[in-house]
């Protein structure tokens, strides 16, 4: 995820969580799991950070992260694009 900044400027939020069952693309779900690992922390938390960051507008990844999804995306032959977000059916 882009920088980390201290608890003592960001204190911690307390919120509710739910459990979902969100049908994701199965190589897509690879590469978030991989970049979750990769991070220490758990799914949620990357797709809560991913969307929070989309919300405002700004990029969740900095360059570090964007060569390891790159890489990830390779090792699980994702080809999808941005491009494809609408036009995805089921096998």
């Amino acid at each position: 995820m882009a920088g980390k900044q201290s608890t003592s400027q960001n204190p911690l939020r307390k919120v509710e969580r739910v459990q979902t069952g969100v049908r994701i693309e199965k190589r897509l779900l690879k590469v978030l799991k991989g970049l979750a690992e990769y991070h220490d922390m758990t799914l949620g938390d990357l797709i809560e950070g991913i969307v929070l960051h989309a919300f405002e507008g700004k990029a969740p990844f900095s360059e570090k992260n964007m060569k390891k999804i790159k890489d990830l995306k390779s090792i699980y032959e994702l080809d999808l694009t941005c491009q494809d977000s609408h036009k995805l059916v089921e096998s």
